[in-house]
C-alpha cells in the first residue's frame, strides 16, 4: 500500500536549527559551494537523526543549468525561480544541454563525492520535467501543449529525461547510493486523472525503465509516492513484498523506511512505498514493497 506522506528532512526549520546552533554557515553562499553543501547535509542529517544525507536543497539546479533564474534565498527559504525564462514552450527545445562541469550542478555532484569518501549513505534528488519546465515557463504552457500539441510535448520531454539519466549517472559515479526521483509538479491532484495519465505513457513509463538500468548492488532508484502511484493506477507496475531478512525479529519490525531502504539496497531495483523523507514512519511485519516494473 502506497503511504500518505509528510517531508520532514532537509525542511527550512531544519535549516535554520542547523545554521543557529551546530554551524557558522552563511546564506546563500552555503547552496553554492560543494564543501558547505556538504557540511550542511551532515548537519541536516544530525538534527534530523536521519540514516542518510541528502542533495541538494531545493529543486532548482537542473532548471538553473539550463539557463533558468534563481533566487537563491537564505536560510529561511531556499534556492527556488525568480522569473521565467522562456515564454513560448517550443523555446525549451532551443536550451542549451547541461554542462555538468561548471557551476552549482558541479557542485552539487562533488559535495556528493565528499559525503561518500566520508562514509555517508547519500539520498540524491533529481526533478523529473515538469518540475524542471516549472522554473523555466509558466506552467499554463506546459498544461496547453499537452492539451494541444502531444507531438512536441513528447519532444521536450524527451530532451529533458535525457539530461535527467545523465545527471543520475554521474550522481551514481559520484556515489549516491540512492537516487530519487520526484516530480512534485506531476501528480494527480495537480494535472487531473486524464492529463496524468497521458504523462506516464509520454514520458515517466519509458524513463524509469531507463532509469532502472542504474540499479545495482550499490545503488536503489527511489520513486516518489506520487509517481508509483501514477504507474500502479495506469497498469504500469505492481508492487511485490520483499522480506526484509528470511528471519523476521522485533528489530525489523522497528526499521524505519530509510533503515530498510538502507538495508535491502542491492536487493530491489525501485522503492516507492513512500516518501523516503517520512523519518518516522516504521516498516510492518518485515516487509517491503518493491515498485515492479511491467
Amino acid at each position: 500500500m502506497i503511504q500518505d506522506f509528510k517531508c520532514t528532512y532537509g525542511n527550512s526549520a531544519g535549516i535554520r536549527e542547523a545554521v543557529t546552533n551546530q554551524t557558522n554557515l552563511a546564506f546563500p553562499d552555503a547552496y553554492k559551494h560543494a564543501e558547505t553543501m556538504a557540511e550542511l547535509a551532515q548537519v541536516l542529517k544530525e538534527c534530523d537523526k536521519a540514516p542518510f544525507c541528502e542533495l541538494p536543497f531545493c529543486h532548482t539546479v537542473e532548471a538553473e543549468a539550463m539557463g533558468g533564474i534563481i533566487n537563491y534565498g537564505n536560510e529561511k527559504t531556499g534556492p527556488r525561480a525568480k522569473e521565467y525564462l522562456c515564454t513560448d514552450i517550443e523555446e525549451i527545445l532551443e536550451l542549451p544541454a547541461i554542462d555538468f562541469e561548471k557551476g552549482r550542478i558541479q557542485e552539487v555532484l562533488k559535495a556528493c563525492r565528499i559525503l561518500y569518501e566520508k562514509g555517508e549513505h547519500i539520498v540524491f534528488e533529481v526533478s523529473g520535467p515538469l518540475t524542471i519546465l516549472n522554473v523555466l515557463i509558466d506552467p499554463k504552457y506546459v498544461f496547453k501543449g499537452m492539451r494541444k500539441k502531444p507531438e512536441l510535448m513528447a519532444r521536450i520531454f524527451a530532451k529533458l529525461g535525457k539530461e535527467i539519466l545523465a545527471y543520475m549517472k554521474l550522481a551514481k559515479e559520484q556515489g549516491a547510493d540512492f537516487i530519487s526521483y520526484a516530480d512534485s509538479s506531476g501528480g494527480v491532484n495537480i494535472l487531473g486523472p486524464k492529463m496524468a495519465e497521458q504523462m506516464v505513457n509520454l514520458f515517466t513509463y519509458d524513463f524509469v525503465k531507463h532509469a532502472g538500468k542504474l540499479a545495482d548492488e550499490h545503488t536503489m532508484i527511489l520513486l516518489c509516492p506520487k509517481t508509483t502511484f501514477a504507474l500502479l493506477g495506469t497498469g504500469k507496475a505492481k508492487l511485490i513484498d520483499c522480506q526484509i531478512h528470511d528471519d523476521r525479529s522485533q528489530e525489523e519490525d522497528s526499521l524505519s523506511y530509510a533503515e530498510a531502504c538502507i538495508r535491502m539496497k542491492g536487493k530491489i531495483r525501485f522503492a516507492g512505498q513512500m516518501c523516503i523523507k517520512n523519518l518516522d514512519y516504521r516498516m510492518k511485519n518485515g516487509i517491503m514493497k518493491e515498485v515492479h516494473i511491467l
